[in-house]
């Protein structure tokens, strides 16, 4: 075989790998969004098939010999070609580890058991999620036997979304944040309580709506490339490429700040992923290279950008227009407070900045040990509640409230969570890099988008999956990764809030 064949089939490989992901991401997205109810089934078959099919394509002699040939030859390719041969030989070879038949059946599993888990959580039924989330959990510790046998099967998931953690690195991680947070959280609940009743009251869904594409187009999204739905948990999808990016939303009438920050954070996810360079796409190099620097660019936005003075002022006239009778007698200051207002709560999605991350850490507790044979998942309601009592001093009504609020275990998003903590944690970093060179707070007062977006597109958003997570930290910080800046953002913002 000549090089510049090879070279050319593994374009062409790769393009219809990515037919395949596009394919079977509609199907999925279907599935969370306007898909009837009685329709899993009926999914769950067709992407049974075409799992085979890729399966066969990504194992199969011809892509292996292709892959292998190419990689004899690496010191004559690219760099982007070196990266895109490495993580599909990376992906094969675990790949070819699970038997076929097994890959298939959990991906069928998979359908089925996010279209029950929509069901159970309606109903606050945890009895009728409880047999798939069991098989659920068999098949990642399956996997992860089959894949990195002798390894610490936790770990090996953890790793998955986010290179380099490990069990020993989020306990450290979460240690830190804990030592700091507690003591913080103790403090603002001894001070005077924020006032958030101006979010509050009854918001019509079209209106939010409304708000959502004027916020969409306020961060800087191409509406013509990114689509808005809503679902029970809102998530964020690309489509084959990052020319066809997907968010989601969920509205509740009686707070609109829940789906505005649901909207600010899934664009942060979609500016990511369209921010990848022209030329990755179709390609294993297309749209964020781990779930932890994925969740700095969400954080980023809905956080450090969305919950800030700056943006509330921005955005207060909209509110005024669309919702008269809930802001006309309210300040931007008001505002600015209301969503900020720090105060343990039941759900994740929806929780403050301070008290989020024992969110996360309630789920990886709870991820590990189940993992480890040291929890049943029939007991994973009960301890959920204890926990929340523990970590955040609440009692949890019900399961809909608690233990199946997320939907990341029915799809097997197991090892996830902690990118939301790291995530928030890489944020405050990169935002204290960009303001060494750009005037954030004054940008976003005027609603220009441009400067930050710029910053992240060539700092991040444009080298999508060449870089490892840690080459792209220290590429964009200059240094290590450092939790300091994330504890330093949070007792600052919240001192001044609470007057501690």
């Amino acid at each position: 075989m000549e090089l510049k064949e090879a070279r050319e089939r593994l374009m062409t490989l790769q393009a219809k790998m990515s037919a395949y992901d596009h394919a079977l991401g509609i199907l999925n997205y279907d599935g969370e969004t306007t898909a009837p109810k009685a329709t899993a089934d009926n999914r769950a078959r067709s992407m049974g098939v075409l799992s085979e099919e890729v399966y066969r394509l990504q194992t199969g002699e011809e892509t292996v010999s292709l892959l292998e040939f190419l990689d004899e030859h690496k010191d004559e390719l690219t760099e982007k070609e070196q990266r895109m041969v490495f993580l599909m030989l990376k992906d094969i070879r675990q790949m070819k580890k699970i038997p076929m038949d097994e890959y298939i059946a959990f991906q069928m599993l998979l359908a089925k058991s996010q279209d029950v888990w929509h069901t159970a959580k309606e109903t606050s039924d945890f009895a009728l999620f409880e047999p798939y989330l069991t098989q659920v959990y068999d098949g990642v510790k399956k996997i992860a036997g089959y894949c990195a046998p002798g390894k610490d099967p936790y770990d090996y998931w953890l790793n998955e979304f986010e290179e380099g953690v490990s069990k020993e690195y989020c306990d450290k991680f979460f240690g830190e944040l804990r030592e700091k947070l507690v003591p913080l959280i103790k403090k603002i609940g001894e001070a005077p309580q924020v006032d958030d009743s101006c979010i509050k009251g009854h918001f019509p869904e079209y209106k939010q709506e409304e708000f959502a594409r004027y916020l969409m187009k306020l961060i800087g999204l191409d509406l013509d490339h990114v689509g808005l739905s809503t679902t029970e948990h809102p998530f964020t999808t690309s489509l084959g490429s990052h020319f066809d990016e997907r968010i989601t939303t969920n509205y509740k009438l009686d707070n609109v700040s829940s789906s505005m920050f649901s909207v600010v954070h899934e664009g942060g996810h979609a500016l990511y992923d369209t921010g990848s360079a022209d030329d990755l796409a179709y390609t294993v190099l297309d749209g964020g290279v781990s779930m932890g620097i994925h969740e700095s660019q969400s954080r980023f936005y809905e956080n450090l950008i969305g919950r800030s003075r700056p943006f509330i002022e921005c955005i207060f006239p909209k509110l005024v227009e669309l919702f008269p009778e809930n802001f006309a007698d309210c300040t931007p200051e008001d505002v600015y407070r209301a969503v900020n207002k720090v105060e343990p709560s039941l759900i994740r999605t929806e929780a403050d900045e301070v008290t989020y991350c024992l969110h996360v850490m309630i789920r990886y507790e709870l991820e590990k040990r189940v993992v480890g044979g040291e929890l049943e998942v029939k007991d994973l309601p009960a301890e959920w509640n204890r926990l929340y009592k523990e970590y955040l001093g609440i009692d949890v009504p019900d399961d809909k409230h608690g233990v199946l609020q997320d939907s990341h275990w029915s799809f097997a998003a197991i090892g996830y969570f902690p990118s939301y903590a790291l995530g928030s944690a890489y944020g405050a970093q990169f935002m204290k890099k960009m303001r060494e060179t750009i005037d954030v707070d004054g940008c976003i007062a005027k609603g220009d988008f441009g400067p930050v977006n710029a910053w992240n597109r060539e700092h991040i958003w444009k080298y999508g999956s060449l870089l490892k997570p840690g080459e792209l930290l220290e590429k964009v910080l200059g240094g290590p990764f450092e939790a300091s800046a994330y504890v330093e953002y949070l007792e600052k913002k919240y001192t001044d809030i609470y007057g501690l």
